[in-house]
Formats: C-alpha cells, sequence, structure tokens
C-alpha cells in the first residue's frame, strides 16, 4: 500500500506523455469479418492472432458467430508498408460457424501452431500444417468435447505429460428450461492421457466463465487457473474463482483468497510497476479493475490511478461502461506497459451506455494511466469485444485489431512517432512445449528490468502466440535471460535492439 501512495504522491509532477497515433487499415481485410448472432454470441467474438505459416507476420483467425470464422493471411510487404492480407482456406472444414473465439498454440508438439476453438457447440482442436492449412484433429487427439456454449480458454504444459493440459469455460447452459439466471454450465479441464486425452474433469461450481487464464501469479513455479465471471447469470452467491491444479483443488479464504464478485468479462496480466510480478486487470460492466501484486496479495488500486474506464470518456453517454478484451502492451515502446479495454453494449441493455468508446491508457512516469485513445484514433464506439495487439507490420510498433459485434472487424496501423527502442523475442524448446509456455522473459536495462510471463489464455475470447514484445525506451543496449518452464535459469546475454530475436532452451540443437 506504501508503493501506492508513493506512485500517487508524484502524480502532479507527471510529464506530458506522448500522443499515441493510429490509422485505419481495415480495407486491407479482402472481406468484411462481422461477429454476428442473437443471444448465444452477445457474448464471445474473439480473435486468434499467430503466425500460421512461419513467415514472421502475424496472422488472423476471427470468430463470426453465426457468421462463418475466416482466416487472414498477412501478405503486407515490408516494414512500415501499408498492410495486405489474403482470404486463408480452411478447406473441408468449410463454412465453420457457431465460433465464439479461439486460442493458437502448439497442442502435439511438432512446432507448428495449432487452433483451440470456442464455440456454441462442440468445440475443435484444429491441427495446423505450417502453410496455414487445418484440419479438425479432435478424434485423433482424443478430444471429445460436450455440447456447451464455450467462452473463455486457458493451458498449459504439466510436468512429464505429452499434451498441454486444456481448460475450457463455460457460459450459461442454454439447455437449463429454469435459465438463463442462475443457469450457469460447469467448466472442464482436460487432461492429456499419453498423446490423447481422458474424460473431461468438470470444474465445479461454476458461475458463467467468460475468461480464463493459467498464470504462475505468484511466481512460485505452480501456475494456477483464475476464471472470470459474468455477474449478470450467476446473479447471487458467486465470485472469481482461483483453482490449484496440483493436486486440483479451488482456492478459498483459508488459503489466501480473497473472493470477488463483479461482472466478469476479461483477464490481462502483466508486470506494471516493475517489481517482477504479474498484476491482473478484470474487466467488467461498470468499474474495470486493476489489481496490482503485492508478493502474492492482489490489491485494487486507488481510483486516482486512472484505470477504472467506469463511463465513456467522449460525447454525452453518462451510463456506465462494459468492458470486454483487456490487453497490456507498450504501444510507444517507452518501456511502460500501457492498457488496450475493448468496449461495448451487450445489445440495447438500458442500464448500460450504448455508444462506448473503446479505451488506450497510456501509463506515465509515475506509474498512472491517462486516456488516449480519442487523439490516437481509436475510439470507436461499435459494439467491440475481442481485440489483440501485434506487430503485423515489422516495423516494431504494436498494431490493432478490434472485434466487433454486428459491425465489421477493425485493423489499425501504429503511427506513432518518436517511439522508442524495441525488442521481440520468440522462446523455443524441445518437444512437447515447443513453444515454452510457464517461461519468464526478464529483460534489464538501465531504467531497470521488465518481466513478462509466455501464457495461453486471457483476453476475451481469444489470445496470440507471437513474440514477447518489449519497448525500451532510449536504451541502445539490453541483457535478456529466460526463466525456462523446466525450472532451468539461463544467463544474462546482450543483445541489440530494434530487433526480433528467438532464444532456445538449453539442451535445443
Amino acid at each position: 500500500m506504501i508503493r501506492l501512495l508513493l506512485l500517487l504522491l508524484t502524480l502532479a509532477a507527471a510529464p506530458a506523455l506522448g500522443a499515441p497515433r493510429f490509422v485505419d487499415e481495415s480495407a486491407a481485410l479482402p472481406v468484411a469479418q462481422v461477429y454476428a448472432g442473437d443471444w448465444e454470441h452477445f457474448v464471445g467474438g474473439g480473435v486468434a492472432v499467430f503466425d500460421c505459416n512461419g513467415d514472421s507476420r502475424p496472422d488472423i483467425f476471427a470468430a463470426g458467430g453465426t457468421n462463418p470464422a475466416r482466416l487472414f493471411v498477412n501478405e503486407t510487404p515490408a516494414a512500415g508498408r501499408d498492410f495486405a492480407f489474403r482470404a486463408g482456406d480452411l478447406g473441408a472444414l468449410g463454412d465453420l460457424t457457431g465460433v465464439t473465439g479461439a486460442y493458437p498454440l502448439d497442442i502435439d508438439g511438432d512446432g507448428t501452431l495449432d487452433l483451440a476453438v470456442l464455440r456454441v457447440g462442440p468445440d475443435l482442436l484444429l491441427k495446423g500444417d505450417g502453410l496455414c492449412g487445418f484440419r479438425d484433429a479432435s478424434a485423433d487427439w482424443g478430444f471429445v468435447p460436450g455440447d456447451h456454449w464455450t467462452t473463455a480458454f486457458s493451458a498449459t504444459w504439466e510436468p512429464g505429460r505429452q499434451r498441454p493440459t486444456l481448460a475450457f469455460g463455460h457460459y450459461v447452459d442454454r439447455f437449463d428450461p429454469n435459465g438463463p439466471f442462475e443457469a450457469c454450465d460447469h467448466n472442464d479441464l482436460f487432461r492429456p492421457e499419453g498423446t490423447g486425452y481422458g474424460a473431461p474433469v468438470p470444474l465445479e461450481p461454476g458461475f458463467c466463465a467468460l475468461s480464463m487464464l493459467i498464470s504462475d501469479w505468484q511466481r512460485s513455479g505452480h501456475p494456477e487457473l483464475r476464471i472470470s465471471n459474468d455477474r449478470q447469470y450467476y446473479v447471487r452467491g458467486g465470485y472469481e474463482q482461483m483453482w490449484r491444479l496440483d493436486p486440483l483443488k479451488e482456492r478459498g479464504a483459508e488459503d489466501g483468497w480473497d473472493k470477488v464478485s463483479l461482472w466478469g468479462m476479461g483477464i490481462a496480466s502483466g508486470d506494471v510497476n516493475g517489481d517482477g510480478m504479474p498484476d491482473v486487470m478484470l474487466t467488467s460492466m461498470g468499474d474495470q479493475l486493476l489489481e496490482l501484486n503485492e508478493h502474492g496479495r492482489l490489491v485494487r488500486v486507488p481510483y486516482g490511478f486512472g484505470t477504472y474506464a467506469q463511463r465513456p470518456f467522449i460525447g454525452d453517454e453518462g451510463r456506465p461502461s462494459t468492458g470486454w478484451h483487456s490487453e497490456f502492451a507498450d504501444i510507444d515502446n517507452d518501456g511502460r506497459l500501457d492498457l488496450f479495454i475493448a468496449k461495448g453494449n451487450v445489445d440495447q441493455m438500458p442500464s448500460n451506455a450504448i455508444h462506448d468508446p473503446n479505451n488506450l491508457l497510456m501509463q506515465g512516469a509515475d506509474g498512472t494511466f491517462r486516456e488516449m485513445a480519442d487523439v490516437a484514433g481509436i475510439a470507436t464506439t461499435e459494439r467491440s469485444r475481442g481485440a489483440a495487439l501485434a506487430d503485423f507490420d515489422g516495423d516494431g510498433r504494436l498494431d490493432l485489431v478490434v472485434m466487433n459485434r454486428r459491425a465489421p472487424m477493425e485493423l489499425w496501423r501504429n503511427v506513432t512517432e518518436g517511439t522508442g527502442n524495441w525488442l521481440a523475442v520468440s522462446l523455443r524448446m524441445v518437444a512437447p512445449n515447443t513453444r515454452a509456455i510457464g517461461a519468464w522473459v526478464e529483460l534489464r536495462t538501465a531504467a531497470g528490468v521488465q518481466a513478462r510471463e509466455v501464457t495461453v489464455g486471457g483476453g476475451h475470447a481469444g489470445g496470440q502466440a507471437g513474440p514477447v514484445h518489449f519497448g525500451l525506451g532510449a536504451a541502445t543496449s539490453a541483457a535478456i535471460r529466460v526463466l525456462w518452464p523446466d525450472g532451468q535459469v539461463g544467463d544474462w546475454q546482450e543483445v541489440g535492439v530494434n530487433r526480433a530475436l528467438t532464444l532456445a532452451a538449453p539442451g535445443m540443437n
């Protein structure tokens, strides 16, 4: 708490922030992608961002709801150039409908990224061929999902397992005749058995999950599963959950878990203040809740931090906002994490703002945040849902894709001037965990140490598998090390700046 007070005392002396700026590149998409549907698609609408063909350019798999999901393959010619995308071919999958979101990960350990696809209906595991082609490998991998309304996902690799452990979060049980209120479905944990999967382990009670994240949030070496739940449908008695994985047990007050109830929509995790611990952002109807991690204890920040984003900041709407996808990222490469929040009414909910601009909260030197979405040009007011920040053109500045409900998906190129130096770090390990999920990457400059955890999950109905991006500010040199998920700790090594690099775990050829 002392740290919070010190940060607030410096607010008056905060320097003026630089001005982020984006230009609209939505016309680069070969077809407008719209997330559509009635009540079973009021939630969801995520995007998966990943390199599906090994050309180091991030591609996009976009949910469609009752419209077909689509793959957009990135063919942007060079750094700083206008975006170019072509339509991917999903082959035998055809018009894949009912998709609420997707997450990329290498499920079978062959080095090529696959997709976990979330649906209203049976979920799918799609095997990637390394050329942006996919096939349904659910049966091959022994994955037998139920018929659920799936809106959340996370994954990790547990020791000694040949496949990742998969967590699927289900929303309302749409088959409950007494629903939808107080009719939340349970969640499912799929643990591998050899090279396949056994029957799902139900995680009960379920409180209408809308986001999940497996993270080593205490940096103890033991990742745990956080679930963010929507109070709109559990109504009473529910809360944000934390599950230990080994042994499988829900945390409670008796072992240090302070229960919080909110209209939970999305989770973002990142080391906001540079102390090496992952802080947590929770989106909701009304207040967006940022909790700083005080060595394993989560402490809600004061209002003066500037992250509550509880009402629209432009226009004459006075009703509360509805937050969905949130993501920490360094937009201007100054070495401080900023925060994007996708906003949008559920449909026409009269208690909440209808015209609800997305937020771009830029972190200042004092640790507080200032709204800059309108200055940046991205304060659009469609019903936004999922999103992702990724460097689509390879110029070292993070760009933005935003999925909207009943309106076309948006694509924005970051053209902010005067940004700092940067580094993009990819990790590789031997199978099965080829992308080093669970690793921590630490980068050291004269300004201090930045820490990033490599995870699968969080956000709202979508995530990405790509380089870990660091802004370096004015630093012209940096040292980096990796704390690998198998417990090995790499040596600090000097690296150049303004480049992408790949680090291999000890023991790789």
